[in-house]
């Protein structure tokens, strides 16, 4: 780790600080009061690389930027605050505010790496700064929060190449930037009790084999602008897999438990080159575009022409749900209604992708329009026509008990090779390119 370290403290504050390099030392207690600043490109405020370090009521300030593009996307440099080398680093009661560009706020990095942070603000202004940043396998825990991210490709809960586990727990998450998702997960992410906001991006992001579980959270998105030119809609919930080699293949979670959901504009959950888990059990779920779906399973720019759509487990238990669902012809879905949820809209109308609907006794789908499906299970009177027609394998519904077999879903998307721009999150034109670093595949693109 190539990193370099700069404190300046206030001749005003008082510091007792013991260095975090130095040999020969397995623990360390550094406190302060006042300032810490650094204006230098590619150095850190604070630094814990192999030891065991404490702030608290202290202000972080970062200016200066880094044009070394996986080196502060993978590996953390130019943050505010890093930890490294199996660090356990305690932060509480601080400030931290960043203003450079590629000057992520909170970065983990490395396996057996953890940052605890608690009752903190941070503030990031730059472009490509995230607030709480994890990467190569580190942990990072968060408590009572408040974030706000303003830069374009800023997400205030952020991971990258390696992913880890993140878990946070109260406060407020707010980010205003162009592919600046509340959360960008090729992690394991858990978010419980919780506000998040998004004024120009999804609210979140999951990429590959990754998860985001959110709990008792409030969640609204406005997804207004477009970051790429690879997709044409705008969506409230994006699960995809880029295939830039920073997340591994595989199924994709996003979870909510309670909670609520409110999407301003475009679709709730878009699907695409990834097979995906979504669990939504007694969440409220608004869609403010009449325009737009409840879920859409379909190819994009990402992925390999004919193989690139989404394939969805959609559990809905507990649920009050209205919206269409839109499947196109590579992709499918298996969708099951348990737990006394009412569905309220048209499941396939284009008559193009493979769909399996299981309705448990006392779940319910009502139509809006003609549907089709592939497959379908369910009780006599699970199902309200409401005018409509539901086909089934080609030939009408007739009311009756059936039973299905479920879509087999396959992990393999087909690689179309590493894709060094239009991801959400993505830096804006004429950000300096990936630099690389041995051994990690070459060049790939940053993210929110």
């Amino acid at each position: 780790m190539n990193s370099k370290r700069l404190l300046k403290i206030s001749s005003a504050a008082t510091a007792l600080i013991f260095s975090l390099t130095a040999a020969g030392c397995s623990t360390q207690q550094s406190n302060a009061t006042g300032d810490l600043i650094s204006t230098a490109d590619g150095e850190h405020v604070i630094e814990a690389s192999g030891e065991t370090a404490e702030y608290s009521n202290i202000k972080i300030t970062k200016t200066g930027d880094s044009d070394q593009g996986d080196e502060a996307d993978f590996y953390g440099d130019n943050s505010a605050v890093f930890a490294t080398d199996g660090a356990t680093l305690t932060l509480s009661n601080i400030e931290a505010d960043t203003a450079g560009k590629h000057a992520n706020a909170v970065f983990a990095y490395g396996e057996g790496t953890t940052v605890n942070i608690s009752d903190s603000k941070i503030t990031t202004s730059g472009d490509c700064s995230g607030g709480l940043m994890t990467t190569g396998g580190g942990t990072m825990n968060a408590n009572n929060l408040d974030i706000h991210t303003t830069g374009n490709s800023s997400a205030a809960i952020r991971s990258d190449r390696g992913g880890g586990t993140v878990t946070v727990t109260g406060g407020t998450y707010k980010t205003e930037g162009k592919g600046s998702p509340v959360i960008y997960s090729t992690a394991d992410i858990t978010v419980s009790d919780a506000g998040m906001e998004s004024t120009a991006s999804q609210g979140v992001v999951v990429e590959g084999k990754n998860s985001v579980t959110l709990n008792n959270v409030s969640l609204t998105a406005d997804n207004n602008t477009k970051n790429s030119d690879k997709s044409s809609w705008y969506q409230a919930v994006m699960i995809y897999q880029s295939m830039s080699g920073d997340a591994a293949e595989g199924k994709a979670s996003y979870t909510m438990n309670g909670g609520s959901l409110t999407n301003k504009n475009g679709d709730v959950f878009f699907v695409n080159n990834t097979v995906a888990d979504i669990t939504l059990e007694n969440v409220s779920i608004v869609n403010e575009d009449s325009s737009g779906v409840f879920l859409r399973a379909a190819a994009a720019g990402w992925g390999s022409e004919g193989s690139n759509g989404g394939k969805v487990n959609l559990y809905l238990r507990n649920e009050t749900t209205e919206g269409d669902i839109v499947v196109d012809d590579v992709s499918a879905l298996n969708m099951y209604l348990s737990s006394g949820t009412v569905y309220t809209g048209t499941v396939n109308a284009d008559k193009t992708g493979e769909v399996y609907v299981e309705i448990e006794s006392g779940s319910t789908w009502v139509l809006t329009g003609d549907s089709y499906v592939t497959s379908l299970a369910c009780e006599e009177g699970c199902i309200d026509l409401n005018g409509h027609t539901l086909y089934v394998n080609g030939a009408a519904y007739g009311g009756g008990a059936m039973t299905g077999t479920a879509i087999e879903m396959t992990t393999g998307t087909g690689s179309s090779g590493n894709a060094p721009d239009g991801k959400p999150g993505d830096p804006p034109p004429g950000d300096p390119p990936a630099g690389g670093k041995p051994g990690d595949g070459g060049k790939a693109p940053h993210k929110p």
